[in-house]
């Protein structure tokens, strides 16, 4: 972070004086002199037991969400949320900078977009992005707070589990491009319904200026039907939609990923190659195309800028261990991720194909459904083993079963690991899915050991 006046800083927020502020930490470990410390009441721990340590410490303010005995005033800043403070300052700490900047939100791909995104832009200058998914109320502004005067492009990542979240997001971070990958069923269970969750995506237009091209996926079943502000300018991207602007064309199977032609009606034609595998990867890459081109940049270095994409944390990271090849996507999963990675799946290279599959969490009253249709949906893309984990995840076993695949669940990671130990071969390969809190690298961990 640049030094910042503190009264800069914390405008909106409180009459502070003008000494340098030089980082913004939510980490009572990482509290350091001159910094803001905001206060958070976590699950294990709560930010405001650690507010008079951090003045100790050197932190020129602390942020809480209720008064501290013993703080001084002058050095307490009270807010209703720690959450809108975060955002705030960002927002305040924005206005030093100007890099060119993409906006990303959407049901599925946001991340990986991010990263494509983060490939092309990084091919023309010094580029800040989101680190992980880190793309929430603390985690953006924290993306916010590492650019430097140095900083040309910066591409951010923004999820919500509200309405108004996106809205407050895109306008601290003020991109000059959006993009939405999808409009899903994740966050059903928080939002009620598909149009509240269209609704919320759409929020990411506020923070967009006049004239601003906000890059749209066409294969969609609800944008190309929404109510698009007037002032914005869509731009569709797509394979074999007509509405597509940017379309992939010849795609090809390379290696671990996959070739194509990218045509595009307003700048031509471009060879393109990706490291990834899955039509959903294609769509991902073309969203990324599509915003870095309508920034300005050149078009060909964009489109071979691709190439340099890399995965991150668990998303469709390739083990190879003891000849099985091991696609590990156990980052998350909702139903349109789940259908875009057994649909990769199925035109995977491999003697037997296994999928690990765990619940898929959040989806409040099509939860049973959603899984019975991923257990058919396995059948159907060939898998010829489903290791189901997790109480929802029986319904897709049982599903599958009855389509004629073998298919168990298990309760424990230790027997769903021993399950994948005694039936996968060298040549076979497996995909595991499932939600975050499903922890399914744990059941890898253990299937990983009992092979060394």
């Amino acid at each position: 972070m640049q030094p910042i006046p503190a009264n800069q800083l914390l405008a909106g927020l409180f009459l502070a004086g003008r000494e340098p502020v030089t980082a913004v930490v939510t980490d009572s470990r990482k509290v350091s002199p001159g910094c803001i410390f905001v206060c958070f009441a976590g699950k294990n721990a709560d930010g405001h037991d650690f507010a008079a340590q951090a003045l100790q410490q050197g932190a020129a303010y602390v942020v809480v969400e209720h008064s501290v005995p013993g703080l001084p005033e002058q050095k307490t800043v009270l807010c209703q949320s720690s959450h809108r403070a975060m955002v705030r300052m960002a927002s305040n700490y924005r206005t030093l900078f100007s890099p060119k900047v993409i906006g990303v939100t959407g049901s599925v791909g946001k991340t990986t977009t991010k990263e494509f995104c983060c490939a092309a832009l990084s091919a023309f200058g010094e580029t800040v992005k989101t680190e992980g998914n880190q793309n929430n109320e603390i985690g953006l502004p924290n993306t916010i707070f590492r650019f430097s005067s140095s900083t040309e492009y910066a591409v951010v990542e923004m999820g919500m589990s509200a309405l108004g979240e996106i809205e407050r997001l895109s306008r601290a971070a003020r991109p000059d491009v959006g993009i939405i990958t999808s409009v899903g069923t994740a966050h059903l269970e928080q939002l009620g319904s598909r149009e509240n969750i269209l609704k919320a995506k759409l929020e990411i237009c506020a923070g967009l200026p006049d004239g601003a091209p906000l890059v749209l996926w066409a294969g969609d079943e609800c944008l190309p039907c929404a109510h698009l502000p007037s002032r914005l300018r869509p731009v569709w991207f797509g394979v074999s939609e007509p509405l597509a602007q940017v379309r992939a064309e010849n795609i090809e199977p390379k290696g671990e990923g996959q070739r194509f032609i990218i045509r595009d009606e307003e700048y031509g034609r471009f060879e393109a190659y990706i490291p990834a595998a899955g039509r959903h990867n294609i769509h991902n890459a073309l969203a990324a195309f599509t915003a870095v081109t309508r920034l300005g940049l050149d078009p060909a270095m964009a489109a071979a800028a691709l190439s340099q994409y890399q995965s991150t944390g668990m998303r469709q990271h390739i083990v190879q261990h003891g000849g099985v090849t091991v696609i590990e996507d156990c980052y998350n999963a909702n139903p349109d991720s789940m259908r875009a990675a057994l649909e990769m799946f199925k035109d995977f290279p491999a003697k037997r194909r296994f999928v690990l599959m765990g619940d898929m969490l959040s989806l409040g009253p099509i939860t049973e459904q959603a899984h019975e249709e991923a257990g058919a949906l396995a059948a159907r893309c060939g898998v010829d083993y489903l290791i189901a984990y997790g109480p929802a995840a029986r319904r897709a076993a049982v599903t599958a079963a009855a389509k004629g695949i073998k298919a168990m669940h298990f309760d424990t990671p230790e027997d769903a690991a021993e399950a994948l130990a005694t039936r996968l071969a060298p040549g076979d390969a497996l995909l595991a899915k499932g939600s975050r809190d499903m922890a399914l690298e744990n059941i890898l961990k253990l299937y990983y050991d009992s092979k060394v």
